[in-house]
């Protein structure tokens, strides 16, 4: 396998995209996938002081009925103050005092009051930094704390900030309420817990028995995270004291993980997450089929870019190989991303055309400059059109107007059943061992229909799903992707009610294969051999300046 090329950042909102066709890597020279061996899919796209700890600080308000109410953003001497009197206030276990220096008081309250006695965080310290050198709304701070629970205690620091605004009624600024103040880690809901842990840690070995850490490999934290409470009893290991972070969506770890044979535990969008072991209990041993040395190298090449996402898939059996992120502690985009494909698509939507007749590899094909459908005028990236061109040329050169001018043969869920039918794709059922999103197709009429077929409307994918449609094409069927063998819990892999037929698997194989060697991939797959194929694809994002980058 080659190292996955550069291409422009991403967001992971689902936001309206407009398709613009391109090279999602420019300037470089990447080899990001050889379908001899692997299915790939990239997309791109201080000093402090303590303070004394009683005591407190107005929350900046005037307190004077007769003066005016204040009004805009606040002071720095008014974000200095507020914060410290807040910070201070938690410090010394005021809880009251503390939530009515924010714009949530309820909401502070319960939450302070469960850090001290579901969390069991005493002697709390907490340290501002320094303020901003411009003005700021946001003041960071270090919190130093020791966790205690039945006899056995731990010292725990982390980082954080508040946010300070001002309250539109009476003007008076105070704490931006939400619960990363309390920890980076915690969203709505979340909870710090400090117990016996529901699910032993484990130990997660690669294909070949290599040991999978974060320390090693960044990437796997929140993978990692999964697989231990999905699997942390099957492996076998014995439960230990912790602090972690309780998910809104998870239960408290007292019974375990429900549902681990269903895809509901699949479902859930983040692991509840260990922060502070005090006594770490006994890890038993998962197997999963990551490749060491391909996560590796899929870890180098997405540390070098700011937002990029890569997997790799065993095209015979679904195994997934490696994965990684640009930001390895974020939002695992490489299995939960929900992104517009682009022209990634139009594999899908080539593998539809041709079992319809509509197209052929090397039947004449449009390939107009415009193309109008549902009161939308489509283009062709710079405007390029191909004059007397065959669909093979088309797909190669990614031609937008060539897909878009079928639109009006097609039903309204053609694409639809297409993808769920032959690709697996949009039918939540997959199982991979973690959290992931399958991927979706929605039916949908007029322009947005047409805007399906080059990978824009309603479609949104992630690389695992477009990964897994690259193997599709290579081994001719759908098998689903997964980490963690079946065998291990009994579950059952998602299957697609029918597989393209063999005369339809070789010519989107023999698509693929022009493109890289004659079309958008052509650069970056030079020298990979003759077994390999790809396809490339961009997507503009409102509000981002450059789009969203696929190979």
């Amino acid at each position: 396998m080659g190292a996955p090329g550069s291409c422009g950042g991403f967001v992971g909102k689902r936001r309206r995209a407009a398709e613009r066709k391109g090279v999602g890597f420019r300037n470089t020279r990447v080899h990001p996938g050889v379908l001899g061996g692997a299915a790939v899919v990239v997309v791109c796209g201080v000093g402090a002081t303590a303070f004394a700890l009683s005591g407190g600080v107005g929350s900046g308000g005037t307190g004077d009925d007769a003066k005016p109410v204040p009004s805009g953003p606040p002071t720095s001497a008014e974000v200095r103050h507020t914060a410290r009197a807040f910070l201070a206030a938690w410090a010394d276990g005021d809880v009251a005092r503390a939530a009515a220096l924010t714009d949530d008081r309820t909401a502070a309250r319960k939450a302070l009051a469960s850090y001290r006695e579901e969390g069991h965080l005493t002697k709390v310290r907490l340290t501002p930094g320094k303020p901003p050198v411009r003005a700021g709304a946001e003041v960071p701070f270090k919190a130093a704390a020791t966790v205690s629970y039945k006899g056995q205690s731990k010292p725990f620091a982390y980082e954080s900030e508040v946010t300070v605004v001002r309250r539109k009624s009476d003007g008076k600024t105070l704490v931006d309420w939400r619960p990363s103040v309390l920890h980076p880690e915690l969203r709505d809901g979340d909870r710090l817990v400090t117990g016996e842990a529901g699910d032993p840690p484990i130990k997660a070995v690669d294909r070949d028995g290599g040991e999978m850490t974060a320390a090693k490999y960044p990437s796997l934290g929140t993978v990692l995270d999964g697989l231990r409470e999905k699997y942390g009893k099957e492996a076998g290991g014995k439960a230990g004291v912790e602090l972690r972070v309780v998910r809104a969506d998870g239960d408290d770890g007292k019974s375990g993980s429900a549902g681990k044979t269903g895809k509901q535990d699949d479902a859930k969008s983040r692991p509840d997450k260990t922060l502070l072991a005090l006594s770490p209990g006994t890890p038993g041993t998962l197997k999963t089929t990551f490749s060491g040395s391909l996560q590796a190298a899929a870890e180098r090449e997405t540390a070098k870019r700011k937002l990029a996402s890569v997997v790799v898939v065993k095209p015979s059996t679904g195994e997934i190989l490696a994965a990684a992120n640009s930001n390895p502690t974020g939002f695992n985009t490489a299995f939960q991303g929900s992104l517009a494909p682009g022209s990634t698509m139009k594999v899908v939507s080539a593998s539809m055309l041709l079992e319809k007749k509509l197209a052929g590899v090397d039947k004449k094909h449009p390939c107009p400059k415009y193309e109008t459908y549902g009161g939308w005028k489509f283009q062709n990236d710079d405007k390029f059109q191909i004059k007397n061109g065959t669909f093979r040329v088309s797909f190669a050169r990614s031609c937008n107007t060539a897909f878009i001018s079928q639109a009006k043969k097609l039903e309204n869920d053609s694409l639809t059943r297409q993808a769920q039918d032959v690709f697996g794709l949009g039918r939540d059922n997959w199982s991979i061992g973690v959290p992931s999103f399958d991927g979706a197709v929605p039916v949908q009429s007029h322009a947005q229909m047409a805007a399906s077929l080059i990978g824009q409307g309603g479609v949104r994918m992630n690389p695992l799903n477009m990964a897994s449609v690259a193997a599709t094409v290579k081994s001719g069927t759908f098998r689903q992707p997964y980490l963690v063998s079946p065998d291990v819990d009994d579950r059952t892999l998602a299957t697609a009610p029918r597989k393209m037929s063999g005369a339809t698997a070789a010519a989107l194989r023999e698509l693929m294969h022009y493109t890289a060697v004659s079309g958008t991939a052509m650069k970056p797959m030079r020298g990979l051999g003759s077994d390999m194929g790809a396809k490339t694809g961009s997507a503009e994002v409102d509000g981002q300046k450059k789009p969203n980058g696929w190979f």
